[in-house]
């Protein structure tokens, strides 16, 4: 195999950031997208500016500062900080102006033409405007606070991402006129878009920030008001903590918190029109130059634009509506324990409810043979069902313990507020290991059953939030393997107490093997590529972007691998390239719900072994995460993650984009004649199909299957 073997040079490998970047777009291209219901697009607008945001404030904000570090390493694809920072920038500003575009020219009429409407102040009828000076009188003015600018008045500290403005003034003074800056803070307290009255059909709104501007004379009495204009400042939002000389992470944690607000600026958005002499004076304060400014027309901060997805309103500019039935395994089942018992558990979310784990908790935490009950929460959202159990539990003279992940980012704060409710109800809160973040998703109850005392195991790809879970896809397994049971409950003692790392039984476990186990899976493939047996790869995941894996993919491509990747997000891996990645073909779906799960097939010379985990292939889940990746043993829920969770993936023609050697992404060409396949669609379909109780295991059942594909063309 050595004769084939190239060195990999950085023109094999795609920047992480711009990346990123080409995943936004596939999300604004939903937007985009007139076959997508309306509300679905609006859905979709949102969310761009939710993702750039976040990758401003740690991607853009890590990248600038490298530079200030004069860190002079470069990334895989051979770029130093700044010169991926100049192509980020570019990128974004044409990402911003398509949005924005697609904001003015389409999404507003349209919403407009289905009686949505956006109305200026100066538009509004004698009711409305009286409805909305009365909401403005008794409920803004109240919490604005005029903020001067001047000697007396420094420029004021402004909150990472909160929507402001800026307002230019002349004021009298002493027979003089003179110019002058204040600032107003936008309340984040109040709704961002007024709703107009009248019967619940109207959906006209008016936006908070037009209904301030109008009254700003009440503000600056005695000033004329020149005009006002909104911006906003995204900040740093790392944190930093020296865990080795933390005494109280919970406490550290909750203080680092407080400083994200005043992070280091990395971006200026402000509305158009904004004078230059304004402009400069936002920069200079905020010490950002030109490249960080972005001139916005329409709405700053569209998230808050959700207001107008959120509700039951307007079912026909939706997705058809979709209530996830219980899992056929466990319909009618009044014993979980039992059920479990009979035999593996597949749990396919949002298609199959996430409420049979919770009921799983639940019944664990009030079931008298139950000993103990032991879970990780990573993001635990705002559903109280599973930290409630866990409680319960207590109260139920159980043993309970929670791995608490405190740095969870941008769920800190919900996590610590958890955390204490957790300790006061008794539950044994721990934070993890020194130096990573606890990833895995697991949870472990001890049972004493008639025969024996047995431990059960959940184990997922994704969280224990049930938010969360109607919106993103995600496999669970319940199982009371002896070897998983003993398996977690040495990573709970891992976790818990103070001992070393002897090793799984099932379990591959990052930091510790999970990297060098997977390099061994595909190294097994391209040996039997080279002895003429069937070698496959499929790997579905959020994240590619670690370089020895890419380079193991690349040798397994020149060894005659088939290799097909699922990589929703980021892909630093370059297919199609001539000599280095024949054989390897990578595509994303973006739709409806958010493609979570991380599957990994080896085909092991038609052996075939599949692995569920919540690892994707990034160094960061390698090496500085606890994870997990675990095999399916079961032969018919195996079968059923190759002939359905993969093969549909793999099928899409309606929602799959293919990446392409340059970096870029394209739709799927349907062939006449083709059938469209929409995998997310198909899943819900199958799910209302009722199948039989027994179809995922142990009997011969009607579930419908489809052959996993022979890499058809694409």
């Amino acid at each position: 195999m050595d004769s084939v073997i190239k060195p990999f040079e950085p023109k094999h490998f795609i920047n992480r950031e711009l990346s990123w970047l080409e995943f936004n777009q596939r999300v604004l291209d939903e937007a985009l997208d007139a076959s997508t219901p309306l509300l679905e697009r609006v859905k979709f607008f949102c969310i761009v500016s939710s993702n750039l945001d976040e990758f401003f404030e740690v991607r853009v904000a890590g990248l600038k500062q490298a530079m200030e570090s004069d860190v002079v390493e470069r990334s895989e694809d051979g770029l130093t900080a700044s010169e991926t920072l100049s192509l980020v920038t570019r990128r974004v500003r044409q990402m911003v102006e398509m949005q924005y575009r697609c904001w003015r020219e389409s999404l507003r009429p349209a919403l407009a033409r289905k009686g949505i409407r956006f109305i200026r102040m100066q538009d509004l009828k004698q009711p409305d405007l009286m409805h909305v000076e009365r909401f403005y009188r008794e409920e803004v003015s109240p919490v604005l606070t005029p903020l001067g600018i001047g000697t007396a008045h420094p420029f004021p500290q402004l909150q990472n991402k909160s929507l402001n403005m800026i307002v230019e003034l002349e004021v009298t003074h002493r027979g003089q006129t003179e110019w002058r800056m204040a600032i107003v803070q936008i309340p984040r307290v109040l709704p961002r878009l007024v709703r107009l009255p009248g019967p619940e059909s109207r959906r006209d709104y008016v936006f908070l920030g037009d209904l301030i501007g109008a009254n700003l004379s009440d503000l600056f009495p005695g000033a004329r008001i020149k005009g006002w204009w909104r911006f906003r400042a995204t900040r740093n939002s790392e944190l930093y903590i020296d865990e080795e000389d933390t005494v109280n992470l919970l406490r550290a944690v909750e203080n680092e918190l407080h400083n994200r607000r005043k992070g280091a600026a990395v971006r200026l958005e402000l509305e158009k029109d904004c004078p230059m002499e304004i402009r400069r004076r936002l920069l200079e304060h905020l010490q950002l130059e030109e490249d960080d400014l972005y001139i916005i027309d329409g709405p700053i901060n569209p998230t808050r634009l959700m207001t107008v997805y959120e509700g039951d309103h307007s079912p026909e500019l939706r997705e058809p509506p979709f209530l996830a039935p219980i899992a056929a395994t466990l319909r009618g089942e009044e014993d979980m324990f039992a059920a479990i018992r009979e035999g593996d558990i597949l749990l396919h979310h949002p298609y199959e409810s996430f409420d049979s784990v919770v009921h799983f908790l639940q019944e664990a935490a009030v079931d008298p043979r139950v000993l103990a009950i032991k879970q990780t929460l990573y993001r635990t959202g705002g559903d109280p069902r599973v930290v409630g159990a866990l409680m319960d539990g207590v109260r139920n003279g159980k043993q309970v313990t929670a791995v608490v992940e405190l740095k969870a980012r941008f769920d800190e704060a919900n996590n610590i507020s958890w955390a204490r409710k957790l300790e006061e109800a008794g539950v044994h809160v721990v934070y993890g290991l020194v130096g990573y973040k606890i990833h895995c998703k697991i949870s472990l109850v001890v049972r004493r059953d008639a025969d024996r005392i047995r431990r059960y195991v959940h184990l997922s790809t994704g969280n224990y939030n049930a938010a969360t879970a109607r919106h993103y896809t995600d496999v669970g397994l319940l199982t009371c393997r002896p070897e998983y049971g003993e398996d977690a409950t040495d990573l709970f003692n891992l976790l818990t107490g103070i001992c070393q790392f002897q090793g799984m039984r099932k379990f591959l476990v990052a930091p510790f093997e999970l990297h060098t186990q997977m390099l061994g899976l595909i190294e097994r493939e391209v040996k039997n590529a080279g002895r003429g047996l069937p070698a496959r790869v499929i790997a579905k995941m959020n994240s590619l972007v670690d370089r020895d894996m890419i380079e193991a993919l690349y040798r397994a491509s020149q060894a005659g691998v088939k290799i097909d990747l699922i990589v929703r997000g980021i892909c630093c891996l370059r297919p199609q390239l001539k000599g280095i990645s024949d054989n390897i073909r990578v595509r994303s779906i973006v739709d409806r719900f958010l493609e979570h799960p991380r599957i990994y097939y080896f085909e092991n010379a038609c052996q075939p072994e599949v692995f569920l985990g919540s690892a994707d292939w990034m160094p960061r889940n390698f090496f500085r995460r606890i994870e997990i990746v675990f095999p399916v043993e079961d032969g018919r829920l195996r079968e059923r993650i190759i002939s359905e969770l993969l093969a549909l993936p793999l099928a899409d023609n309606s929602k799959a984009r293919v990446l392409r050697a340059d970096g870029s992404y394209r739709r799927v060409v349907v062939k006449k004649g083709t059938p469209v396949v929409r995998s997310q669609s198909e899943f819900i379909r199958r799910v209302s199909i009722q199948a039989p109780k027994d179809s995922t295991r142990g009997k011969k059942g009607k579930y419908p299957r489809v052959k996993l594909a022979d890499r058809p063309a694409i």
